[in-house]
């Protein structure tokens, strides 16, 4: 089918796409900012058209021969007025879509009961459904309560909440019942509505996982799954959602303004009775724990961002490279460059050298006070030595490194076996320039818990002088060997 897309540069419909290329269809994506596709890794695999739900006067053209349009745009991070604004792109969205001869909509809501005073995001996303299905053409509507997934807002609260937090305080709304859904889990109910049977002009699915559990629950299960000891929540009466956005806003990455609606809505049950979602689709929900296992990817460890895979289908909660600043895991940096006239091989032949015999270019008293450290707390210190001085593969032992992954000429990345309160690598890879390369140096650090941040934060004076010098010296004798190559030729 001919498919449209809107918001496919949010966090849905960015792993929607590749889930409906990946099953045959033609996908249009409509987009207020086209160039902010022009990156993803299957932009030439579809039709980009630039519309604006509120101020486009073409949208009837941009949904021309479309038999389907997912509906995934929203406007709660655009300020206090988010509901009209809302309001008047379903409207408009949906005239255009019967206009254009649209056959169905599919809507992704939220889930919360109509018989309840809902907060003004739940309450706003239960009104679009309504709208869109007011101007004639069918519309599908699916109503999840905390989708799972790196990159997801909920998810990513509850990530940094648990992660900085071992104790903490907060608002009763941690002990009200949701029902959590994985992000996998949201895609194929998505995709599934594409041959559902139009049986009315407005099906509401109500859609979530096997688990009815509270936002604390949530916490101490994450808390389980990212390897951190149990965290103490003391529930008191007296935050309210604007004090607790506050906090959330400075304790987690996340904006303020998008933490607020969300905030307000954690007061309402959002648990799932009407089950025909279940009956109606083949799609079996995964657990919350395992959901969270996908989402931090605990069986393979997260990659360093420089190689998140972004076209995954298979895996939309992993994190992509398109998800927002503010998502995804900590993740602290040190990326150094240095020119240099040695010869690309020799560069990569230098800093492959690393650790055994060789050392570490620079400071090797340092390193071997941190190995007998690590031998101290039960770590492989830098006694493991290395299996070859000048040889390297993927697996091998590098003292309290393991080689991660290397590509001979080019890249070599290392993967920290230290006792260490997080996870860490460091990182080499040489570009070719016209009169030698350039050596790239980058270490980083994904911290575990208040310790992990902690840690990082203690040993960063002490980066500037010991990394600096190791490029230095990888350098200096990748460009010794380069000469030394250079006068045996004349």
């Amino acid at each position: 089918m001919r498919i449209a897309v809107t918001g496919a540069t949010g966090y849905i419909g960015g792993r929607l796409v590749p889930q409906l290329l990946a099953e045959g269809h033609d996908v249009v994506c409509l987009a207020r900012s086209p160039l902010k596709l022009a990156n993803r890794s299957w932009a030439d695999e579809v039709e980009i058209l630039e519309a604006d739900l509120i101020a486009s006067t073409d949208l009837e053209a941009t949904l021309d021969g479309c038999d389907v349009a997912y509906y995934l745009v929203h406007s709660m991070g655009g300020g206090s007025g988010f509901e009209s604004d809302d309001l008047v792109a379903a409207r408009r969205f949906a005239r255009a879509a019967k206009a254009a001869g649209v056959e169905r909509i599919i809507y992704l809501g939220g889930l919360g009961s109509d018989d309840e005073e809902l907060s003004r995001h739940l309450a706003s996303r239960h009104d679009v459904g309504d709208v869109l299905a007011s101007e004639g053409v069918p519309v599908i509507e699916f109503r999840a309560a905390v989708i799972i997934g790196s990159g997801s807002v909920s998810f990513e609260m509850l990530r940094h909440l648990t992660q900085v937090l071992p104790a903490m305080t907060t608002p009763k709304w941690v002990r009200t019942r949701c029902q959590p859904i994985a992000i996998r889990d949201v895609l194929s109910y998505l995709t599934a509505a594409i041959d559902d049977p139009i049986e009315d002009m407005h099906t509401i699915y109500e859609i979530g996982g096997p688990d009815v559990i509270t936002y604390e629950e949530m916490m101490q299960t994450y808390a389980s799954v990212a390897g951190l000891p149990r965290r103490l929540i003391i529930p008191v009466p007296v935050l309210s959602p604007g004090l607790s956005s506050l906090w959330i806003g400075l304790v987690t990455p996340l904006p303020v303004n998008i933490a607020r609606p969300l905030v307000d809505s954690l007061k309402h049950e959002v648990v799932v009775k009407d089950h025909t979602a279940l009956e109606r689709f083949d799609v079996d929900p995964i657990g919350f724990r395992t959901s969270v296992e996908l989402a931090v990817d605990v069986a393979d460890g997260l990659k360093v961002r420089t190689r998140w895979s972004d076209a995954e289908a298979s895996k939309p909660a992993r994190p992509m490279e398109s998800d927002p600043a503010w998502s995804g895991c900590t993740l602290f940096e040190d990326r150094r460059s240095r020119t240099t006239s040695a010869d690309p091989d020799d560069a990569f032949w230098a800093f492959s050298r690393v650790g055994g015999d060789v050392g570490y270019y620079g400071f090797d008293w340092a390193w071997k006070i941190r190995g007998l450290l690590d031998t101290f707390v039960g770590g492989v210190g830098l006694r493991r030595g290395r299996r070859h001085p000048t040889e390297i593969r993927p697996g091998d032992a590098v003292d309290f490194w393991r080689v991660a992954d290397v590509v001979p000429g080019t890249r070599l990345e290392l993967s920290a076996e230290m006792k260490v309160p997080g996870d860490a690598w460091l990182v080499w890879w040489v570009e070719p320039t016209p009169n030698g390369s350039v050596i790239h140096q980058e270490a980083f650090f994904q911290p575990r818990g208040l310790f992990g941040r902690l840690y990082w934060y203690a040993l960063l004076p002490f980066h500037g002088p010991i990394f600096q010098q190791m490029l230095n010296n990888i350098s200096g004798a990748a460009e010794d060997r380069t000469r030394s190559r250079a006068s045996t030729t004349r």
